[in-house]
């Protein structure tokens, strides 16, 4: 191990080689899914043995015409959800002023999943 962690900000980012080559108008229906989960299948074991930790930053999208339900999604297919270990929401929950001047934010970090420790756990903090 010469390398202890690694930083993938962010997922909604990385752009398939054929999606770069190929013209504006073109459709790649699944592509950034399919490249997520053949990388993370060739990662896995990789980062595994070298006793490293990896963090993949993602962005939520809303899905449209969803009626019933939670709307939001993260881009990148299912893949990563699955081979995730800890996932966690973290979301700006309110502003921290003093006066009319902002000074920061008011942050929920919620534990969506947990396979190393007890899930669904939540913090608030400044």
């Amino acid at each position: 191990g010469a390398i202890d962690i690694i930083v993938i900000d962010s997922v909604a980012a990385l752009v398939p080689k054929a999606e770069i080559d190929g013209d504006m108008g073109d459709s790649h229906v699944g592509l950034q899914a399919r490249l997520m989960s053949q990388a993370l299948r060739k990662l896995t074991g990789s980062i595994k043995k070298s006793n490293c930790v990896a963090i993949f930053i993602n962005q939520l999208r809303e899905k449209v015409g969803i009626m019933f339900g939670n709307p939001e999604t993260t881009t990148g297919g299912r893949a990563l959800k699955f081979y995730s270990s800890v996932r966690l929401d973290v979301r700006k929950i309110d502003t921290i002023k003093q006066g009319d001047k902002v000074i920061g934010s008011r942050t929920r970090v919620k534990v969506v999943k947990n396979k190393v420790a007890p899930p669904f756990k939540q913090a608030e903090f400044d």
